[in-house]
């Protein structure tokens, strides 16, 4: 075998065969299980467990009863509760606690999402926004399930927008009470897990409101309540009304339903009153001043649920791709040039359809080992500083939807790519199509979260700015403008075509090398964040309605700017995966997979680098002509791409992906060999004479 290097062979030289080159599986499967590669390879062991897994078509009421028997299995069985404080059982491991929980994914996604909302939610809200009192009072019997809860934040009339939910929690002084009132319909308590039926109580969010003697109401903000809502005979604690969600497009194990009160009343304790108390008398403090800074750190402690979503939505990918490689590896379709048909994989758009999802896959994947380890920092304490809860929480809003979005396209084109095989539930696409649906809108509507990501970027952008001195500002901002001046205008796209002397390899070498993939995907996205920066200055001097009308007619850029930032994230992440990799032959394939990666978003984008100067026309077309080059290099690395993704039979669990199609595609090849062997092999009308 040749000499390989870390980087891609030039393409002046003559080009390794690709299939000299193979990847130790082993050892990138090990490399992409991460640091807590033993927690997940047990999660695994439950999720291939038969008694863990999903029964495709179970009734709704056997489902969610199985699902309910499974999690208190997970209870008592199977160190779940590795977040918690040890003295009560947990392990204070919160990083490994979440990579136990994305793996669950592989045996039922109704069972990782109730798991979800019973320790991730539930009883993450006593963890975080209690104190050691709610610690010792409520949360044993939420670690063990003895009380299944719900996370009774999400209103029919608000969702995203938390800050404005109906329900309040009015305190009354005479009788140290919080009294917890619905008062009109869309302040329905909604589409909460445990509500519709398993849940006997609720960690509420409700607005506070105290009033004193002489003193008008004051609203101190959103807070959460602990509050019972059912006995355990399965009836309504007084005052409390609900209804189940009924059938849902998926996740149909977990018995989503709806919570409204009746002025129903909690003793004053129930207040998880970590960052905000009322005192017997009705005196609010709090150790936070500002409210909008008391809000933010309050939901900024349930940031685990974006966590393992993501880490779970890369999981689901995985197993789709895994399944439809496998598939497309056996599965043989129309003749080629000799006596057997053609194994999909060998078509060009089969290949185009698959490989960049592989692609992107792996950035998800090293994107998120780096989110949960930023999620361990902090909320282990070694990291636990407003900056970084501020670069946490926007980091998993930056990855949550970009993964959960991308699970979803992978997996119909997973489920495409397997023809008709695919849709059935069997093979598992569908329903994995179905079950990961809503995570693109719940734990933070997805086009929210980018929004909130480019704010971040806007804020970051103008920190740069009041940090330089005038002089710098005057620079950047001249900067800018020469900056536009040169690549809207035909000068940089000349330099290039220059510069490249209408030699195609030469175009090609420029963007294959990592630091012009950076360059090209950082840049794009500093523009677009200089850009509209300077779009919405107006906005500071502007009535509150007109500055509101000028970031809604800029929504879409912002998404576009918070949507570029992501694909950056994903691709450095991958390149310091990347650099990781011991082993030169499994580096050099990673590193076309990389590139492969880096070059669909620019891809993905060539508009906007054409229109604005960044690529000429010959270069650009050259991202297209090298993007199939490095299919032609992948295909023989397929099946070991997607097998170091580590799930076995046991997790897969579709027929397709088992090794039937090989032996029906075997059957009849010698069958037809046998044919032609005897003679006895019909003559194609064609060819009779």
């Amino acid at each position: 075998m040749t000499a390989i290097t870390d980087r891609p062979a030039s393409l002046e030289a003559p080009l390794n065969d690709p299939r000299d080159v193979r990847i130790d599986v082993q050892a990138l499967a090990n490399q992409l299980l991460g640091p807590y590669a033993d927690l997940r390879r047990e999660a695994r062991a439950v999720a291939g467990n038969p008694d863990f897994q999903k029964i495709e078509g179970q009734p709704v009421a056997e489902h969610r009863e199985r699902v309910l028997h499974q999690l208190r299995e997970l209870a008592a069985h199977h160190d779940v509760l590795r977040a918690f404080p040890s003295h009560l059982g947990g392990a204070d491991d919160h990083g490994g606690s979440l990579s136990r929980f994305e793996e669950l994914v592989a045996g039922d996604p109704s069972l990782q999402i109730k798991a979800g909302v019973q320790w991730g939610l539930f009883a993450s809200a006593i963890l975080h926004l209690g104190t050691e009192d709610h610690h010792e009072r409520f949360l044993p019997a939420a670690m063990s399930v003895e009380v299944p809860g719900a996370f009774a934040m999400t209103e029919t009339g608000h969702g995203s927008d938390v800050a404005s939910i109906g329900t309040t929690a009015t305190y009354d002084p005479a009788t140290q009470e919080f009294v917890i009132h619905t008062p009109f319909r869309a302040a329905w308590k909604d589409y909460l897990g445990n509500a519709g039926q398993h849940g006997t109580a609720a960690v509420v969010f409700a607005q506070l409101v105290t009033a004193g003697p002489e003193q008008p109401a004051v609203n101190h903000g959103v807070h959460a309540f602990y509050v019972p809502i059912r006995d355990e005979s399965g009836a309504w604690a007084p005052g409390v009304g609900g209804e189940d969600d009924g059938l849902k497009g998926g996740l149909n194990g977990i018995d989503n339903g709806r919570l409204h009160f009746d002025h129903v009343r909690v003793p004053r304790t129930s207040l998880l009153n970590r960052y905000g108390d009322v005192a017997a008398d009705g005196t609010y403090s709090s150790p936070i001043a500002s409210p909008g800074r008391r809000f933010f750190t309050m939901l900024g402690t349930l940031v685990q649920g974006r966590v393992s979503l993501d880490g779970a939505a890369a999981n689901a990918s995985k197993m789709a791709l895994a399944i439809a490689v496998t598939y497309a590896n056996q599965r043989r379709q129309f003749a080629g040039a000799g006596s057997d048909e053609v194994v999909l994989m060998d078509y060009g758009q089969h290949q185009r359809r698959l490989f960049p999802l592989i692609a992107e896959t792996y950035a998800t994947t090293f994107a998120h080992e780096e989110l949960l380890a930023a999620f361990d920092d902090v909320f282990s304490g070694r990291g636990d500083t407003p900056e970084g809860r501020e670069d946490l929480e926007t980091l998993a809003a930056t990855l949550k939807p970009t993964s959960t979005w991308h699970a979803m396209s992978t997996i119909q084109a997973a489920r495409e790519a397997c023809g008709g095989a695919g849709y059935l539930a069997e093979n598992r696409l569908v329903g994995l199509h179905q079950d990961m649906d809503v995570y693109v809108t719940f734990e933070g509507d997805n086009t929210v979260l980018y929004q909130l990501v480019a704010k971040r970027l806007l804020t970051d952008y103008a920190r740069s700015l009041k940090v330089a001195g005038a002089g710098d500002v005057a620079r950047l901002v001249a900067g800018r403008a020469a900056d536009a001046a040169l690549h809207r205008t035909p000068l940089i796209r000349a330099v290039q075509t220059l510069a490249d002397a209408g030699d195609a390899r030469r175009s090609v070498g420029q963007l294959r090398d990592e630091a012009s993939q950076r360059e090209l995907l950082t840049d794009r996205v500093e523009s677009m964040v200089a850009d509209l920066a300077n779009s919405l200055r107006p906005a500071q001097k502007m009535a509150p309605a007109e500055a509101a009308a000028l970031f809604n007619a800029h929504q879409h850029e912002l998404i576009e700017a918070a949507r570029a930032h992501a694909e950056r994230v994903q691709w450095e992440a991958f390149t310091r995966g990347l650099a990781q990799v011991s082993d030169p032959a499994t580096k050099q394939v990673l590193t076309w997979v990389r590139d492969l990666f880096g070059l669909q978003v620019i891809e993905r984008h060539l508009a906007w680098y054409l229109i604005n100067g960044r690529l000429s026309a010959g270069r650009a077309r050259t991202v297209t002509s090298y993007i199939d080059r490095l299919l032609v290099r992948l295909r023989p690395h397929a099946q070991d791409l997607v097998d170091a993704f580590g799930y076995g039979p046991e997790h897969l669990r579709a027929p397709i992906a088992s090794g039937e199609e090989q032996v029906r595609q075997d059957e009849a090849r010698a069958y037809y060999r046998a044919q032609r062997a005897s003679g006895d092999a019909p003559v194609p009308e064609k060819h009779h004479r």
